[in-house]
């Protein structure tokens, strides 16, 4: 190789070379400063729904800590898949962030995966764990099922005729909801609705006889009376409603949570992510937060964004397999 070439090619890269190093510098810039404009914090699911109630309770306590507006925003749709691909494709300065479950994280890429090019362990960078919550079957007060037993007896009974609802295709209750019915072994029909929010209001209105739901989004209407819990699908009684069995207490080994978790899009740089980090885990420390989210059903838990980011690939792997043990087909 001729020196006359070699001297090109380093005069060719030296405009690349400047512009990575301006770059560099401007993200270091950008994280020294952050944040200094309001962030969005993106929900996939319908208002009133136990994920948007969650990011509701936070983004206030964040936005005292970071000194700018947490603003929560909806964006419903495909188990939240819009609000993730809007994220994932948001620069990564901190400004978008979305607080998701393993419904967007873990499971619809998976049953997606044909159409979806989503990939959340490369995508996304964590933040931080949030929480979890339990699932809860419950019923109109007006079905005639009042344990899980019953339940299976109806329906074995009736094959195909029992309809319930759940918040959307590849929500983590229609998995849970997949998941008992294979392991019951049942036939029931599945009601998709565009968020959590509306299949409760058809459920109290009576137009569906059940429902799988979070617990956090169904506390008030099962103290009110207007629906009747069925079992709960963690694997313990859960504390804040101690009276509701397990699904376990009838079908042994069965458990299934809603976790919570906050994300940016990868690439954002670490110390950003420390800060929105130490935000978060504040407000989840606070003495009301912890209260509020108890009452809800929730419990309350933080982890580091490397943590998180173990978290999230491990669950991939733990739901891929429960899809394949309960041969639910992939929703393409």
């Amino acid at each position: 190789m001729s020196d006359q070439f070699i001297s090109l090619s380093v005069k060719r890269r030296a405009p690349l070379a400047v512009v990575l190093a301006l770059a560099t510098g401007s993200v270091a810039a950008q994280a020294a400063g952050y944040p200094d404009r309001p962030i969005k914090l993106l929900v996939g699911f319908g208002a009133g729904g136990g994920t948007d109630i969650v990011a509701r309770i936070l983004a206030p306590k964040m936005s005292n800590s970071l000194g700018q507006s947490v603003v929560v925003e909806n964006r419903t749709g495909a188990s939240g898949m819009i609000a993730a691909a809007d994220v994932a494709k948001s620069p990564p300065d901190g400004y978008t962030l979305m607080l998701g479950t393993q419904t967007t994280f873990a499971v619809a890429p998976i049953l997606y995966r044909k159409t979806v090019t989503l990939d959340p362990a490369k995508d996304f960078a964590g933040v931080t764990l949030t929480g979890a919550s339990p699932l809860v079957l419950v019923a109109n007060p007006a079905f005639p099922a009042h344990t899980v037993a019953d339940v299976i007896a109806m329906a074995k009974a009736s094959p195909g005729k029992i309809n319930f609802g759940t918040g959307g295709v590849g929500t983590t209750p229609h998995m849970t909801a997949e998941l008992f019915e294979h392991d019951a072994g049942i036939r029931m029909v599945h009601v998709a609705y565009r968020g959590e929010a509306p299949a409760i209001n058809d459920a109290v209105a009576g137009q569906i006889p059940l429902m799988f739901a979070n617990l956090s989004a169904v506390m008030g209407h099962l103290k009110g009376g207007t629906l009747h819990g069925i079992a709960v699908t963690s694997a313990q009684r859960a504390p804040t409603a101690p009276d509701i069995a397990t699904v376990a207490e009838t079908i042994p080994g069965f458990a299934a949570e809603t976790w919570f978790g906050i994300v940016a899009p990868a690439g954002t740089p670490r110390d950003i992510l420390q800060k929105l980090n130490a935000a978060a885990r504040e407000a989840l420390a606070s003495a009301d937060t912890k209260a509020r989210l108890a009452q809800l059903g929730m419990s309350n838990s933080s982890s580091s964004p490397e943590e998180f980011d173990a978290y999230i690939k491990s669950e991939i792997t733990k739901w891929g397999q429960v899809i394949k043990d309960a041969h639910i087909e992939a929703a393409n």
